[in-house]
């Protein structure tokens, strides 16, 4: 019985963790679009406070005096600062290889990226290198996790054998 669940478990992973590559592509799919919009804004920005003369710092600072640009002051540094932020997570994705995307997700994710790739991905059936590693990882995983809990649960059922 410990191997059929423990065959299940390690089934469940592979299928699981075979997805991972297919989700990362697509996510930095989307991280490269989002990077595109961003840098079209801020190039038109930067083109407008170089056109005055002013550096884009200043032309931070330059949006204030009432309330409406001190929104948009605040606006644009948000928009800045994500721009700046997604680069540098897009070139650390597109840099690192399907293994590493996964050590640098929790550094390089981007929780709104994430969810609308989450809405659109539709699992794919791993073709690659990439993609069987995963599965194999996967597998392992999964087997261990039921087997271990399956050993747990049947500790108080377990026959001791008497020493003579």
């Amino acid at each position: 019985m410990l191997r059929v669940v423990a065959l299940a478990g390690g089934l469940a992973g592979a299928a699981g963790m075979s997805q991972f590559p297919e989700y990362s592509q697509q996510y930095t799919q989307r991280l490269a679009g989002a990077v595109d919009e961003l840098s079209v804004i801020v190039a038109d920005f930067d083109a407008s406070a170089s056109a005055a003369g002013l550096t884009r710092e200043a032309a931070l600072a330059e949006l204030s005096g009432t309330a409406f640009l001190d929104r948009r002051q605040a606006d644009m540094g948000r928009v800045i600062a994500r721009y700046e932020r997604l680069s540098a997570s897009l070139d650390a994705m597109r840099a690192a290889g399907p293994f590493g995307r996964l050590a640098l997700t929790p550094q390089v994710a981007d929780a709104e990226i994430a969810a609308k790739a989450w809405e659109d991905f539709e699992p794919a059936v791993p073709l690659t290198a990439a993609g069987a590693g995963f599965a194999g990882i996967g597998y392992a995983g999964g087997w261990l996790v039921l087997a271990g809990v399956w050993a747990v649960l049947r500790m108080p059922f377990r026959r001791r054998r008497v020493v003579r």
